[in-house]
């Protein structure tokens, strides 16, 4: 057995094992304790994930807008022509002098 599947098995048998704990604490008497603990549970994981999506939404910055992102993927466009004629350019000249000399 790797690691992996231990683990899986663990987490199998205490969830199985809570569910046991969870069922004999509804039946006992501290079972509208329990339940008051378990709705508490509840709202605040809930209420938790929503003050965690609201900060995020607060503090992430905007985007930039589609007019500046245009623009630097024009310039960025350009540089890359102008390099590839460069290079073109460059590789022509070398290729017909090769051809001359032989």
């Amino acid at each position: 057995m790797n690691r992996d599947q231990a683990i899986g098995a663990a987490l199998m048998v205490a969830s199985v094992a809570g569910i046991a704990i969870y069922g004999w604490l509804l039946v006992s008497p501290w079972s509208y304790v329990v339940l008051q603990l378990t709705a508490f549970v509840a709202v605040a994981g809930v209420l938790g994930i929503l003050a965690w999506i609201g900060y995020t939404l607060a503090t992430t910055p905007p985007p930039k807008p589609i007019e500046e992102i245009e623009k630097e993927i024009e310039e960025e466009l350009r540089r890359l022509e102008e390099e590839a004629k460069k290079e073109a350019g460059g590789c022509c000249q070398e290729s017909s002098a090769g051809e001359g000399s032989a």
